[in-house]
């Protein structure tokens, strides 16, 4: 078995004897290593397939600036989640989770707690999703020593509903493109750039759309919600710019949609505008 790529010092990509690219992790399994080498099958301590082959190069890009230890964690999440749910798992949920949890859990040990407005839905609408993230909150604390609220298992199952966001008609997959492509459009008159569609922040973004799309198309309005007023605050204040740019889209959604939404959802909507629209100024600078 030989190196593909290298992630970093422990973790590396190869092919098995199928011909399928596959994710080989242990300590120290790539120290001073290089592509085509041989592994040592001695250090290998997980390993998992792709069967996409443009997953590597996200992954790649992701564990640049993400310890691998939540690329492990969201392995044990997502394998405890294939063994409860119907339906197959998106592979891509490999790099999404693994970047969520990063963040999660840096800003918990910051003491940033944000509501999730749509646990409620969550937990009523989409039961057996919910139930498997509850038990991802316990792998993460024996993990991390971080304990989250429900508002975290809220968010974890709908990345699992991801999977399934292609179940749509198509009259509703065409509504939900028409409105994230919208939104987009609104972020880049607004900071007049084009985003980089290949990064790690765009595709959280559009995640987000997505599922905030899929909740219009659905029905699914969020319950009334007590909204952190000092975070809110703090967050508008903090990222003006991102937040101006909220307003306008929460202004497209009223006129548009007839659809008023909340400023948890502003407050979710500003940190993402934020930290797709920094790292692609920093880039271009």
């Amino acid at each position: 078995m030989e190196i593909k790529k290298v992630f970093n010092n422990n973790v590396v990509l190869t092919e098995n004897d199928q011909q399928q690219e596959m994710v080989v992790m242990g300590k120290g399994l790539a120290f001073q290593k290089k592509a085509g080498q041989p592994i040592d099958l001695d250090k290998v301590e997980k390993k998992f397939v792709l069967e996409d082959q443009g997953l590597s190069d996200k992954l790649a890009d992701l564990l640049v600036e993400t310890p691998e230890e939540y690329l492990e964690l969201a392995y044990r999440i997502l394998d405890y989640a294939k063994s409860q749910l119907s339906y197959k798992i998106d592979e891509y949920l490999y790099v999404a989770l693994t970047d969520h949890l990063h963040f999660a859990v840096s800003r918990q040990k910051e003491g940033i707690e944000l509501k999730n407005p749509l646990v409620w839905e969550i937990r009523k609408y989409y039961k057996e999703e919910f139930r498997v993230a509850l038990k991802a909150l316990d792998i993460i604390e024996e993990e991390t020593g971080v304990r989250f609220p429900e508002d975290e298992a809220g968010l974890i199952a709908l990345h699992l509903l991801n999977s399934q966001l292609t179940g749509e008609n198509m009259d509703a997959a065409v509504q939900v493109t028409k409105m994230v492509n919208n939104i987009l459009n609104i972020v880049k008159y607004h900071f007049d750039m084009n985003l980089d569609e290949n990064s790690i922040n765009y595709e959280r973004f559009l995640t987000h759309l997505r599922f905030f799309a899929m909740r219009f198309v659905r029905k699914e309005k969020e319950q009334e919600s007590n909204t952190d007023e000092f975070l809110f605050e703090q967050v508008k204040k903090k990222y003006e710019q991102a937040y101006l740019c909220s307003e306008k889209i929460a202004k497209y959604i009223a006129k548009k949609y007839k659809w008023t939404i909340s400023n948890d959802e502003k407050i979710y909507l500003t940190l993402h505008i934020h930290r797709v629209t920094n790292r692609q100024e920093w880039n271009n600078k």
